[in-house]
Parts: structure tokens; C-alpha cells; sequence
């Protein structure tokens, strides 16, 4: 096969599988688009309709039956308060802690980055009755605090954080002794701009984590006013004796997609650099 056929064969493969990748967010768009009395007609209409931003502002302000008439506003607000403490508060948690166990001498200091490092092989779904308990026991429930502290802290930053300072030479720690910066100049003058694109790839990750929890916000909320959009779209989908609103539904998966995506594509030239050629 000549050169020029293979490259128009992998551009040919590779938009098929971008083609495949699309069509789902397609469909929910479509979905979107149509009233409920459309999607339910056979067969299902694969152009889109005249009803997408009607859709989208009536779940904005007014809501849906299922939901109990709660408009999702409040809910998007408090999932992105939500993801953006825990992604903030992951990172300067985990800058911290390894900035302390690779630039501070203490006894058990490898024990004691073994036993952060150990977490990882406890999820929150194993430890969510006794978090819940001291939750409980703080009067933390139905707060912001309570849906976030118990996530803040993350094993998996403070490991790629030490491992990154391991790679900075010890002697520009050296010179900054030298020079009379003392260990938070040294972290907030030298270390911090150096993490930037370390900081960035895990704000993103973070975020996400953050954007998509269900278990624990259903766990820790039992009022209205604090559900996150993840747990409005578990409302919209599971009814009880009533046909599923699906162009509602789709709507609202659109609208719980754009956060994450718009902190992707702005942050996406920094997120590869962190994942692949960190500055130093």
C-alpha cells in the first residue's frame, strides 16, 4: 500500500472513530432538542428539534415534576462549589504533605508516607459508615464542609508530588538556605511555580472527581436545597409510576457536561505537560 493510501486509510479509521465516540453526546443533544412526546414515537427522530433551549431554561428555572419542581441552577451551584473546594483543597493538602515528607527530617518519615501511600486501597465506599458517624458527630451534615472535607485528602497527589520534588536538584534547596528563604518562601517561591503544570493535570482530575460524586452527597444531604446536579439527574431518570421525561433528562446530562469540559479545554495544553514533560 502506497504511503498516501495508509494515511488516507488511518484519517478514514481514525474519523469513524471519532464519528463513534460523538454519537453519543449526538444523541442526547438530539434528545434534548424534542419534546417527550416526540421521543416516544417510533421510530426516534434523529434530526434535532425546535425545543433545545426551552428544554434547557425550563430545567434552569422551573424544574421538572420528577424533581419535585427544584430548579437545577442551585444544583449546578453547589456541585461546582463542591468539585472546586476538593480539587483546591486536594492539592494544598497534597503540596504540603509531600513538600514536609521530602524537605523535612522526622522520625517514621517513610512510614509515614507508606501509610498516606496505603489509603489508596481504601476507598470512601469502605470507609463511608465511620466518616459518616464523625460527620454526624460534628453536626456536619448538610453542609458544604461535610460534602467535602472527608475528600480532601488524596494519596494519589501527595505520591506524584513527592515524586516530583525527588526529581529537584538539592542544591536549589541548598542555595535558597543560603540566600536566608526559609521553607515557605522556598515552597511558595520556587516550588509552586515549578508544580505548575503538575497543579494544573491534577486540577483536573480533582475536579472531575469532585463533579461526579454521588454516593457521598446522597449519603451526607437529606435537604433539597444542598443536592448536586449528579444526584437531580438520578431524580430525573428514576420515577415511580410516571414515563421518564428523557428530553429533560438528556438536557440535564448536557448541561452537567459543560463544567468539566470548558476546565479541559482551558487547561489542556497545561495538562499535558503535567502528565508527560513536567518543567523543572
Amino acid at each position: 500500500m502506497r504511503p498516501a493510501s495508509r494515511q488516507m486509510l488511518i484519517h478514514a479509521i481514525l474519523i469513524a472513530l471519532l464519528f463513534l465516540v460523538l454519537l453519543p453526546i449526538y444523541m442526547a443533544f438530539d434528545a434534548a432538542s424534542h419534546t417527550n412526546t416526540e421521543l416516544l414515537k417510533a421510530p426516534i427522530p434523529l434530526i434535532p428539534g425546535h425545543h433545545f433551549f426551552h428544554n434547557f431554561w425550563q430545567i434552569l428555572t422551573q424544574g421538572s415534576a420528577a424533581t419535585g419542581d427544584k430548579a437545577l441552577a442551585p444544583m449546578l451551584w453547589n456541585s461546582l462549589l463542591m468539585a472546586l473546594i476538593i480539587a483546591v483543597g486536594k492539592i494544598i493538602l497534597a503540596l504540603l504533605s509531600a513538600f514536609a515528607i521530602v524537605y523535612f527530617e522526622f522520625p517514621f518519615r517513610k512510614l509515614c508516607f507508606w501509610m498516606i501511600f496505603i489509603t489508596l486501597m481504601l476507598p470512601v465506599e469502605v470507609r463511608i459508615v465511620p466518616t459518616f458517624t464523625v460527620i454526624a458527630d460534628l453536626h456536619l451534615l448538610n453542609s458544604m464542609t461535610g460534602l467535602t472535607l472527608p475528600l480532601m485528602a488524596s494519596a494519589t497527589a501527595t505520591f506524584l508530588f513527592r515524586q516530583f520534588f525527588l526529581t529537584i536538584p538539592q542544591s536549589l534547596s541548598d542555595a535558597a538556605r543560603l540566600d536566608g528563604a526559609g521553607p515557605l518562601r522556598f515552597l511558595w517561591n520556587i516550588l509552586l511555580p515549578l508544580s505548575k503544570t503538575n497543579i494544573s493535570a491534577l486540577f483536573i482530575i480533582m475536579f472531575i472527581y469532585g463533579w461526579n460524586q454521588y454516593l457521598w452527597p446522597q449519603v451526607i444531604t437529606t435537604q433539597s436545597h444542598m443536592a448536586t446536579i449528579v444526584m437531580g439527574i438520578k431524580e430525573l431518570a428514576s420515577v415511580a409510576d410516571q414515563i421518564p421525561q428523557w428530553n429533560v433528562i438528556m438536557a440535564t446530562a448536557l448541561l452537567a457536561m459543560i463544567p468539566p469540559v470548558l476546565v479541559i479545554i482551558l487547561l489542556q495544553r497545561l495538562f499535558e505537560k503535567g502528565l508527560v514533560s513536567p518543567e523543572k
